[in-house]
């Protein structure tokens, strides 16, 4: 017998075998027992071959793939890890194994469905996969934005739009040390915020062998877990540590006879690496994609030619993996066999990206709060947009070495904030949740795990000051104006579900945004330069407007705007015709499928906004729907780790029909979370492997 599978009453995987080899091979086979179809769709799009089962929506992507050279990257990586970490190597090994043993058994609809049979993992796809899920995480394409919108306004423009965008994912945490709970032990806990995906993006599971016991969030794909685990002794957790590491390079390229050539800073052509090749598209002809690595990194957009509009210009990408041949998979193994903070510490000098804040506490009263991840030291041009390859100046020098801080009054909140990793980026989200967790602790002087749904479930909106100000002033009024305007003041400002006036002051929101992108100051740049389609999100005026709305209505110089004319007539239309229910008529989930559901159940309605510790994001001016949130949702309670709790949005089990397919949505929806069981006495054993 190489490894026991038991599962509790929500269906979490609990995992116990001899080896850690063995371990991962067992976590292997059952991620693929449950996340068959999420797993084939993961490494298609790893390799740039979803449009091939997807059709031609999902071609950018794959271009994008291609082009940035993610497969070849992973491999490159899993080559030096077997170099110089042949354990690792050996592990990540026996987890695939164990995903194609798995994948050989699996029965998953949506195979049938669409007429595909499951792919085949090789050892390097866990890190084509981990690449391809965060190779937009640190939000490059922003660099694209800030050029854009300082093409039309001018440079000032830049700090005005500055929020955390449209592709960003946050997240919030908190750390309440023993001084400040009813244990004397401390607490972690948060919620990671991404896309909301069926299945989701999270895969609770609990891994025993006689060298580590750990519960915690894996990414299904990715053996161990990385991001949020509980030992038992030690407990870590992370949010987006809003980093910037990867570049943006112009480049000059030229075609000649041998191929393709790109001018260097040295004032030298040199050649570039070129080669071509073929996406196949379901129900349309296979497109040729030409691949072009400059000194600098992949291009991926443009060409010698220049973009699909004709205009002269050519992107290449500079990423750490690329450049180093380390994805951080070193850290994995030691993260699991961590008893202290001061493992966890030690692992976390080997991560790698995405970059991240980490949080941890541990059973002896240990702490530690700090960056980790690898930022490149460059020029702060590079940070900002675009640089010119043929100019010297713009090479990476070296590495930053990740910040660290402390505690205040017993607490640590990271919301995606300005904080320990401001010297490593330029935009980081508005401080409204992080100043709202760091309020809330500061309201009770000890807490514990069973407080902490509290914190993840709040829903004041403190960003909606600057519009209501601006409502307050307004006179003369027609009559339905002013009694949705004196509606709003009345409002409490908090985002539930059942709130009409949380309805009454998104409508007037959305108003806003839209009379506001329409203003002849910024109707221009509506029009976003001919990057390629996956780009385009960071490109978007009503969502850049959106987002940053609140800085938009405060700014000293308006651009000629009237803020209140545009807030009156908003105030207006809205009166005209107000929503006729609640804020979770319309505030909807939206969870992104790689298949239409078939199920023909409605999507719930939603408490929570973009800048609530509820974080549950619509795109104001565009739609309410949500299809960002908290991708799960964890309180780490290191007094006994029995009384920690854990919730997804869907549930455990990714095959539709399945008892565990949505039964964590309630509790998700509810606030509640699912109670952490780790004696496998009290477990249902499902099989020996």
């Amino acid at each position: 017998m190489s490894a026991e599978t038991y599962r509790d009453a929500w269906g979490i995987p609990h995992l116990r075998a001899a080896t850690a080899g063995e371990l991962a091979r067992a976590q292997g086979r059952v991620t693929a027992r449950d996340r068959a179809w999420q797993l084939e769709v993961e490494r298609h799009r790893a390799q740039g071959t979803s449009a091939s089962f997807l059709g031609p929506g999902a071609l950018s992507w794959d271009r994008l793939a291609r082009r940035a050279r993610l497969a070849d990257t992973a491999r490159r990586c899993f080559a030096a890890l077997e170099d110089k970490d042949p354990e690792t190597a050996a592990w990540v090994r026996e987890y695939t194994d164990g995903v194609n043993e798995g994948l050989a058994a699996c029965d998953a609809p949506e195979f049938a469905r669409t007429g595909l049979a499951p792919g085949r993992w090789e050892p390097w796809t866990p890190l084509a996969v981990w690449l391809a899920t965060h190779i937009l995480f640190a939000g490059f394409p922003a660099k694209l934005w800030r050029e854009h919108i300082t093409a039309h306004l001018g440079p000032d423009a830049v700090a005005l739009f500055a929020t955390d965008g449209p592709g960003t994912a946050g997240s919030n945490g908190w750390l309440v040390s023993g001084e400040r709970t009813v244990t004397g032990h401390a607490i972690v806990a948060g919620d990671p915020h991404r896309f909301i995906e069926e299945p989701g993006v999270y895969q609770q599971i609990h891994l025993s062998c006689p060298e580590f016991d750990v519960v915690g969030l894996a990414v299904p794909g990715v053996p161990g877990i990385a991001h949020f685990g509980h030992t038992g002794t030690v407990a870590w957790a992370i949010t987006n540590a809003m980093a910037d590491y990867q570049d943006l390079y112009r480049e000059r390229l030229r075609r000649t006879g041998a191929g393709v050539e790109a001018l260097g800073p040295d004032g030298t052509w040199h050649r570039a690496a070129r080669h071509t090749e073929t996406i196949h598209v379901a129900g349309e002809d296979s497109v040729e994609v030409e691949v072009i690595e400059t000194d600098r990194g992949p291009v991926i957009a443009g060409g010698p030619e220049g973009l699909d509009d004709g205009t002269p210009a050519a992107l290449s990408l500079r990423y750490p993996p690329r450049v180093t041949a380390d994805l951080g998979f070193g850290a994995l193994l030691p993260l699991l066999r961590a008893r202290r903070v001061a493992d966890v510490d030690r692992a976390l000098d080997a991560w790698a990206e995405p970059v991240n804040v980490v949080q941890a506490a541990d059973t002896e009263g240990g702490l530690l709060h700090r960056v980790a991840g690898r930022v490149p030291v460059r020029a702060t041009a590079n940070r900002l947009r675009p640089v010119p390859a043929w100019e010297p100046g713009h090479e990476w020098t070296g590495w930053h070495t990740p910040p660290r801080a402390g505690l205040t009054d017993g607490v640590a909140v990271m919301a995606n904030q300005r904080g320990p990793a401001t010297p490593l980026g330029v935009e980081f989200a508005p401080p409204h949740r992080a100043d709202r967790i760091a309020a809330l602790l500061a309201g009770k002087e000890r807490w514990s795990a069973a407080d902490m749904p509290a914190l993840h479930t709040d829903t004041h909106l403190a960003s909606a000051g600057p519009l209501l100000d601006l409502v307050t002033a307004l006179d003369g009024l027609s009559p339905g104006a002013a009694a949705l305007r004196d509606r709003l003041l009345a409002w409490d400002r908090h985002m539930d579900a059942d709130s009409a006036g949380a309805a009454a002051y998104a409508a007037v929101r959305g108003a806003v945004v839209r009379h506001l992108a329409a203003h002849p100051a910024l109707a221009p740049a509506a029009v976003p330069p001919a990057y390629p389609e996956v780009l385009q999100p960071w490109l978007a005026l009503v969502p850049r407007i959106a987002y940053a709305l609140e800085h938009l209505l405060r700014a000293e110089d308006p651009y000629g705007i009237d803020r209140a004319e545009a807030v009156r007539a908003a105030l207006e239309e809205v009166a005209a015709e107000p929503p006729a229910g609640t804020w979770g008529d319309t505030h909807r989930l939206a969870p992104w499928r790689a298949l239409p559901d078939t199920s023909g159940s409605p999507e719930p309605g939603l408490s929570g906004d973009h800048d609530c510790v509820l974080c549950t994001s619509a795109v104001p001016g565009l739609t309410d729907r949500a299809a960002r949130g908290p991708a799960a949702r964890y309180v780490w309670d290191l007094a006994d780790r029995r009384r920690s709790g854990w919730v997804v949005p869907h549930g455990a089990s990714g095959v539709p029909g399945s008892p565990h397919h949505r039964d964590q949505q309630p509790l998700w929806l509810g606030g509640e979370l699912a109670p952490m069981v780790t004696d496998f006495d009290r477990l249902t054993k499902e099989t020996d492997d």
